[in-house]
C-alpha cells in the first residue's frame, strides 16, 4: 500500500511541476531564447559581449528553475522527515512488544497521514511558486 501512497504524491506534484512549466516556465523559456537571439544579431559587439548579453537572458529562467528546485526539495524533506517520524514509532512499537500486523497498520496509518498531510500542503506551495515567479523580472 505504500506505493499507492507514494502515486499519489507523485502524480499530485507532477501535475502541479506541468501545470507551472504550462503556465509559467514555458513564456518565460520563450522569451529567454528571443532575447538570446536579439544577442546574436548585435553584430558590432565583442563575442564577449554577446556572451554576456545571453548570460543576462538566461537568469530569469535560471531564477525560476532554482525556486521551483528549491521548494519541491524542501516539499521532499519534510515528507522523508514525516515517515522517519512514522518508522520510529513503529520501532519503538515493535521493540514493546507489539505484533507485526499491528505495527503494519500503525505504519499504513501514520505513512497515510503524512501523505495526506502535505499533498493538503501542494495547492498552498503551488500560489507561492506562482506569486515568486511572476515576481522575477524578465
Amino acid at each position: 500500500m505504500a506505493e499507492a501512497h507514494q502515486a499519489r504524491v507523485l502524480k499530485t506534484i507532477e501535475d502541479m511541476v506541468q501545470s507551472l512549466e504550462r503556465n509559467h516556465i514555458r513564456k518565460m523559456q520563450g522569451l529567454m531564447f528571443k532575447c538570446s537571439a536579439e544577442c546574436c544579431e548585435r553584430s558590432i559587439d565583442s563575442m564577449s559581449q554577446v556572451h554576456n548579453c545571453i548570460e543576462r537572458c538566461h537568469t530569469p529562467l535560471a531564477q525560476a528553475q532554482g525556486l521551483v528546485t528549491n521548494e519541491l526539495e524542501k516539499f521532499q524533506d519534510r515528507l522523508t522527515r514525516c515517515t522517519m517520524h512514522c518508522n520510529d514509532k513503529a520501532r519503538d512499537l515493535l521493540d514493546s512488544g507489539a505484533k507485526e500486523p499491528a505495527v503494519r497498520a500503525l505504519m499504513e496509518n501514520c505513512v497515510g497521514s503524512c501523505v495526506d498531510d502535505h499533498v493538503n500542503l501542494i495547492p498552498s506551495m503551488t500560489h507561492r511558486l506562482k506569486e515568486n515567479l511572476n515576481s522575477i523580472p524578465q
